[in-house]
């Protein structure tokens, strides 16, 4: 089982890279995990209370417990080719890595362009002003993505067209495959 995962902060394009790679694996979602939660507990799923949760999750459970979640799921899937979205520490990194190499890909574009994808994309829990997207990015810093992609072992430079990202993308994550 080849498991890896793509990074970035909110809005990055991780959702597209992941449209371009989907037909390659399985992906495993640890966002969905905090959902169900909010869903379970009958609450909004909006950006503040899915950030909340996720908080409330880890000091709980610990740094790494959505990952660990993601783990139980992952190790009862029967695929080759497993794709991670949502990581968001080095402790997740880590659960993850006590069973497989598990190679970061980060994607990164510059806050304006994200929070233009953002808006467009207009989910539920997406920033609606460029205040939200600067707390969501702090937010995200806390859990420590930012160590994340400064440890990835690929990075993307998302400064392009969509059609460019993806193309990008499934290059670069075939190649991972092929030499994982």
């Amino acid at each position: 089982m080849k498991v890896l995962t793509i990074v970035g902060y909110p809005g990055s394009g991780k959702t597209t890279a992941i449209e371009a790679i989907e037909d390659l694996g399985i992906i495993v979602s640890m966002g969905d995990v905090v959902r169900n939660e909010a869903k379970k507990r009958k609450l909004e799923p909006s950006g503040a209370t899915i950030g909340k949760i996720a908080k409330e999750l880890r000091e709980k459970g610990g740094p790494a417990i959505i990952a660990e979640k993601c783990v139980e799921l992952i190790k009862e899937l029967n695929a080759e080719i497993i794709f991670v979205d949502g990581v968001r520490s080095l402790f997740e990194v880590n659960a993850f890595r006590r069973f497989w190499k598990f190679p970061i890909i980060a994607i990164i574009v510059d806050e304006e362009k994200r929070f233009n994808l953002l808006f467009e994309r207009g989910r539920s829990d997406d920033p609606k002003c460029l205040k939200e997207l600067k707390e969501r990015d702090k937010r995200e810093i806390e859990f420590g993505l930012d160590k994340v992609l400064e440890n990835a072992d690929y990075t993307i430079l998302n400064n392009s067209t969509i059609e460019e990202l993806k193309k990008k993308s499934r290059k670069l994550v075939i190649d991972v495959i092929n030499n994982y």
